[in-house]
């Protein structure tokens, strides 16, 4: 009998807890307030979704999980790094993440700047040992940092981060909110999904189908994140919600309305579902259960 995806979800993400602590060599000399502030962050919790959409696009095409793990494990850092330095008072000014408090609070700003400097230039040297650890091709690795440079850099997430910072001035159309959440967000879940394919030998048909899938899935996800930012259960996010409304955050619901904002969610879903249909996977069930769980996340 197949496992339970919330069980599926808690032991991939048990795996790259343990890959993240093994993930800077003993052997290296590394300051201990770097370190601990490194591991307050990856060891915050969360979703572990981007990690987890790297081991399920692997296992889809029957690839091995094991060479996945530092791929999904520097997927978690950049995915971090971009949290700690989002809360900086420069950015979001937050004082909580996850329910505790933000790097900055506990280590101080300088040290946050340097954690995230730090857990985004590692992650490179993580998907490098896929290859040097457990043998994927140098090739396939090698588009793996290709698309991490592009996808976490200035035409991928970072764009849509100094994209979001520039529209709290005032956005005025919906394209502009897309952009935004399609790279500040979007990106690295497209990452996450191709990275997988690459890591098991994905042909173009696969990768194209993993790229469509993670468009659609990605787009979802940001605009569920601004529904629950309206209607979610505090306790549930480990944050305040409405603070879209206190900062006057243009979303989803302000062009469209929370009605219309949870229809786009399951057409969105819809569309995912149907990329992953016609892949040609060896197993997509991981992938479609994925996609629904994420429609109906309430944190």
């Amino acid at each position: 009998m197949r496992q339970p995806l919330n069980e599926y979800i808690a032991e991939i993400s048990s795996l790259v807890m343990s890959e993240l602590e093994a993930a800077l060599p003993g052997d290296w000399s590394v300051p201990g307030n770097l370190k601990d502030a490194m591991n307050y962050s990856l060891q915050a919790g969360g979703k572990r979704l981007r990690p987890l959409l790297v081991i399920a696009a692997c296992e889809a095409l029957g690839g091995s999980r094991q060479a996945a793990l530092p791929v999904a494990a520097a997927i978690e850092m950049v995915h971090t790094y971009s949290l700690i330095h989002d809360d900086l008072p420069a950015m979001d000014n937050d004082d909580y993440r996850r329910g505790k408090l933000t790097n900055h609070k506990v280590y101080g700003e300088a040290t946050a700047i340097l954690a995230g400097d730090a857990l985004l230039t590692h992650a490179f040297y993580s998907v490098v040992q896929a290859s040097r650890k457990h043998g994927v091709p140098a090739e396939h690795a090698l588009s793996v940092v290709e698309d991490l440079a592009e996808m976490a850099g200035p035409r991928g997430m970072v764009g849509g981060q100094i994209a979001d910072m520039e529209g709290e001035q005032g956005l005025t159309n919906l394209e502009q909110l897309q952009y935004i959440h399609r790279h500040k967000t979007g990106d690295l879940i497209i990452f996450s999904l191709v990275a997988g394919g690459r890591i098991a030998g994905a042909d173009s048909r696969q990768l194209e189908a993993l790229r469509d899938f993670g468009t659609h899935i990605g787009l979802a996800f940001q605009i569920q994140d601004d529904i629950l930012d309206l209607v979610g259960d505090e306790g549930k996010l480990g944050k305040k919600t409405g603070s879209d409304l206190k900062q006057q955050k243009v979303t989803y619901p302000y062009f469209i309305g929370l009605d219309a904002s949870r229809d786009e969610v399951k057409r969105l879903t819809e569309a995912a579902r149907s990329a992953v249909l016609e892949g040609g996977f060896q197993d997509n069930t991981r992938l479609l259960d994925i996609a629904d769980y994420l429609m109906k996340r309430d944190h």
